[in-house]
């Protein structure tokens, strides 16, 4: 390391050989030197006017345009004050009758008249111009006459924006910048007519400001004229001074390349002055020895110093090609690197005779560690792959392209009789046979099977049986290179085990052949089933059409019922009525009053029929709204409040304000009527029946409570269901069709809702009508 250290002198070469340059330095060395200072500075000073051109052109724009804001402001306060000047003169010279004159119709249609000729005179006089407009509005704030047509009967503070407060101040407002109902920036003043009228004038920012674009226009094309020469010239300098230093560039390149190549090769270039004992190396020799560069050659016993004792004797070489003995070397040493490590280096050089300066040798180190280090790394493989061929189970050679051995273990030795002297690497397979004894076989079972892409002669596996019992399982391969191996293993025990499963095979047919006579018992059944299956689809069929053509029937009966009923019910309402005289017998009027109600009864049974026959049928299309529980609940107690009056019934009303529901308003009538009549009918007198209601997350639930009969526990499973009643026909006390309750169920399920009931016997009952409240999206959202 100490030797290493006190080596490490080399330095920068001036050129690639290590031939300086001359130290004398012209007149355009001079300017080369300050050169890059120049290429600096006028790109910087380019910049530099550039900036202050455009700083000067941007000041210069925000002055004329503040001149030209101020200039569109003055003419519109001007146009506005003479128009309002102008009309009001003409309006006092047309209009000589006062301010009563000034009144209606007449007053409107004067200043429309004069504000129309005063617009024509302003446009002929060239005041309406760039976009300024011009509004004059009668009492009523519309715009009686205007510069475009289409304002005309618009509100001026439709025009200009409600929220500008130009209307209000008018005259005291001055002009203001407004921002227009269609996002516009505007300047903007109104001025008050005797009357009640105003005169507007507004002109918007990009109109105002046109004159303006167009001088900023034509000042920045005339700017960047002169960038562009400016450009132009700079770009033209630096283009001469890269022609200046195309010759040293074409040095440098050619310098660049040839170390590049030497540093991406691992290569240096030597040259070794012999008569004067000193050595050049190139840059890529010291990085692939990691020195740094401090001298431009090194000195004979420095470089003598670096190389290994072991491998080379700068001494010696130079005294044979001093002496003529050598004109060339090519040899391979190790030299030390920075970090103290051995590097290998293979140095091919060739004596060079330069006139006046005696012989050179010259020539190229290459970098051949990583090649050393490969070999050594296959030598290593080698070895393993033999010592792992000798500690596989199996008899393995192989041979070469030309059938001569390459290596085979020790088991193929012993299973050929070979001693290890006969198998020796390069053998013909002829020879090495002749001198083998090759073992008895019982049996060969040869396997045809060939290589995957179809040659003839190729890979193949057979099987041997050894007379002393043993199996031998021999394959045979074709490798790349056209050489051949082959590997005998020992498969006695795979044999025996191939046995058993022949046997185990030959028991699992037999369970094969059971299970098949079990499975097409299995499709017997199968198809049996499916019989049944279809049968059972074919009744079912058969029932849906029944159950169908019962309700069309039902339909049909109550809607052929109702007609005669309607006339029966209207003229006992007739007969009671005397509307066509007395009937003479007080027993009459009972008897028309029983044919009614009777009727009336029959006619809600036959209107419960048809509902549910309907209902089931799928024919209702219900039609959801917003309800308001309040008033839908009062509506249904009303509905209900004359039977409870006639049974002395207490009717309580619980409503929940500010609350809606989604439901269709006649079927939620239905329902609520058929559960309030229920409970009505089954509460006695002096009695107590409440409907209340109460918000439940998404759904409001309507309660029907009462202090009735009540219902056992095992009929209300029946309930609400059609045609199911508590009673049975023999022991009936209360009238009914037992459909109400199934067209309440069946109604509230339809809108996404329930019917629930609770009841004890002689306690009362209590109904749960769930419905979707109207405003369930949001209440879920929160």
């Amino acid at each position: 390391m100490a030797r290493a250290e006190a080596a490490s002198v080399p330095v920068r070469a001036g050129t690639v050989l290590g031939v300086t340059r001359s130290s004398g330095r012209l007149s355009h060395y001079d300017f080369a030197a300050m050169e890059p200072w120049l290429r600096l500075a006028v790109p910087v000073l380019l910049v530099f006017f550039l900036v202050a051109l455009l700083a000067g052109a941007i000041v210069h724009g925000i002055n004329s345009r503040n001149q030209a804001m101020s200039s569109a402001t003055k003419e519109v306060d001007l146009v506005a004050s003479l128009a309002a000047a102008d009309i009001a003169l003409q309006l006092a010279v047309r209009s000589p009758g006062g301010e009563a004159a000034h009144a209606g119709n007449a007053q409107a249609y004067i200043v429309a008249k004069t504000a129309r000729d005063i617009i024509e005179r302003l446009v002929t006089a060239g005041s309406l111009i760039n976009g300024r407009l011009l509004a004059v509005t009668d009492q009523s704030g519309s715009i009686a006459a205007a510069s475009i047509s289409d304002f005309e009967g618009l509100k001026l503070g439709k025009i200009l924006g409600a929220r500008q407060p130009l209307t209000t101040f008018a005259d005291r407002a001055g002009v203001l910048h407004i921002q227009l109902p269609d996002g516009q920036q505007a300047l903007a003043t109104v001025r008050n007519l005797p009357g009640g009228g105003q005169v507007a004038v507004f002109q918007t920012e990009v109109d105002a400001l046109a004159d303006w674009r167009a001088d900023i226009i034509s000042q920045s094309t005339m700017l960047a004229a002169a960038a562009f020469v400016l450009l132009a010239m700079t770009a033209a300098y630096f283009m001469q001074t890269r022609r200046a230093r195309t010759a040293e560039e074409v040095c440098d390149k050619v310098r660049e390349r040839v170390d590049a190549a030497l540093d991406r090769g691992r290569c240096g270039l030597w040259d070794w002055d012999i008569a004067r004992g000193r050595l050049y190396w190139s840059d890529s020799m010291y990085d692939i020895l990691g020195y740094e560069r401090r001298d431009e050659f090194m000195s004979f016993g420095e470089m003598n110093k670096l190389v290994h004792p072991d491998d080379a004797d700068l001494y010696t070489m130079a005294d044979m090609i001093a002496s003529n003995r050598a004109t060339s070397i090519d040899h391979d040493f190790r030299i030390m690197n920075a970090a103290g490590k051995w590097v290998w280096i293979k140095a091919r050089a060739q004596v060079v005779e330069d006139r006046g300066d005696g012989p050179h040798l010259v020539g190229i180190a290459v970098d051949i560690t990583e090649q050393r280090r490969l070999a050594e790394l296959t030598a290593t493989a080698d070895m393993r792959l033999r010592e792992a061929v000798e500690t596989i189970s199996e008899a393995f050679v192989l041979w070469d392209a030309n059938n001569r051995l390459v290596t085979c273990n020790s088991k193929f030795q012993r299973l050929h009789g070979l001693s290890a002297d006969a198998a020796a690497p390069g053998t013909l397979y002829e020879d090495l046979m002749r001198l083998g004894t090759l073992p008895p076989v019982k049996t060969e079972l040869m396997d045809q099977t060939r290589l995957a892409n179809g040659r003839g002669s190729g890979a193949r596996t057979f099987e041997a049986q050894l007379t002393d019992g043993r199996w031998l399982q021999i394959n045979e391969r074709r490798t790349r290179d056209g050489g051949y191996v082959s590997v005998g293993t020992d498969i006695t025990a795979l044999k025996n085990h191939e046995e058993k499963l022949m046997e185990s095979e030959r028991r699992l047919i037999a369970t094969v052949a059971d299970l098949k006579r079990s499975r097409q018992k299995l499709e017997t059944q199968a198809r049996q089933l499916a019989d049944l299956a279809e049968r059972y689809l074919e009744q079912k069929a058969e029932a849906e059409t029944a159950n169908r053509a019962k309700a069309e029937f039902l339909a049909n009966m109550s809607h052929e019922l109702r007609t005669p009923l309607n006339a029966i019910i209207g003229f006992s309402e007739l007969m009671e009525s005397g509307i066509f005289g007395d009937l003479g017998n007080d027993k009459y009027n009972e008897y028309c009053r029983d044919i009614k109600q009777s009727g009336r009864y029959l006619l809600g049974v036959i209107s419960d029929i048809l509902d549910m026959s309907r209902i089931e049928a799928g024919r209702i299309n219900l039609q959801p709204e917003a309800l308001e529980v309040d008033s839908v609940m009062r509506e249904a107690a009303r509905a209900i409040a004359r039977d409870a009056e006639l049974k002395r019934l207490t009717l309580s009303v619980e409503t929940l304000p500010d609350a809606a529901i989604n439901a269709d308003p006649k079927a939620l009538s239905q329902i609520l009527g058929h559960v309030l009549r229920n409970a009505v009918k089954f509460t006695p007198e002096d009695g107590r029946v409440t409907l209340r209601a109460r918000v439940s997350g998404a759904n409001i639930h309507l309660y029907v409570e009462d202090t009735g009969i009540g219902i056992p526990a095992e009929a209300l499973k029946k309930l609400g269901r059609p045609f199911e009643q508590v009673e049975t026909e023999f022991a009936r006390s209360y009238k009914g069709s037992g459909l109400g309750l199934a067209i309440a169920r069946s109604l509230a399920e339809l809108h996404g809702g329930a019917l629930r009931i609770r009841s004890s016997v002689g306690n009362g009952t209590v109904v749960m009508i769930g419905l979707p409240a109207a405003d369930a999206e949001r209440r879920q959202a929160a």
